[in-house]
């Protein structure tokens, strides 16, 4: 029946010993977030064509945040993005090691054996600003008659 106990223990030593553990490195490699944003400078250089309409612009890119027109009475459409990314990970595990030789009592190790706790952690935080600025400029047949765009990311 003690050898029982024992073996018990051990196993639920080495289970938590090898559950839910991972390195700083391996969680900076899950900060960046899955979902993409909709306006990039990929697709403004694959999506937006000089002839194309406003209401293909639209759809393509969604509202300008400012309709302007420029000295000649054409109109300007600027988008400009902020994004900011804050992404924090962390795991953390411990247990108790039951101590197979020492004094016999119940001091609350494994099986009624004594023993000792642990704790482990490690985690990652991680910070990204990106901006993107596109100006559309449009014909008095309100068609991209010239586009330009800047990003950047601190």
């Amino acid at each position: 029946m003690e050898t029982n106990k024992m073996v018990l223990g051990l196993s639920l030593i080495v289970g938590l010993l090898s559950s839910g553990c991972m390195t700083a490195a391996q969680h900076q490699q899950d900060l960046h977030s899955a979902q993409e944003q909709k306006i990039t400078v990929g697709v403004v250089q694959k999506e937006i064509r000089k002839g194309m309409t406003g209401a293909e612009v639209a759809e393509i890119l969604g509202s300008p945040n400012i309709v302007t027109t420029d000295e000649q009475g054409r109109e300007v459409w600027i988008y400009d993005k902020i994004s900011t990314e804050v992404s924090y990970s962390k795991s953390s595990g411990g247990g108790v090691i039951g101590l197979l030789f020492g004094v016999v009592g119940d001091s609350g190790g494994v099986g009624g054996m004594p023993g000792a706790s642990f704790s482990k952690s490690a985690g990652a935080e991680s910070k990204t600003q990106r901006t993107l600025t596109v100006v559309i400029k449009f014909d008095k047949e309100m068609k991209v008659r010239d586009f330009a765009y800047h990003s950047s990311s601190f």
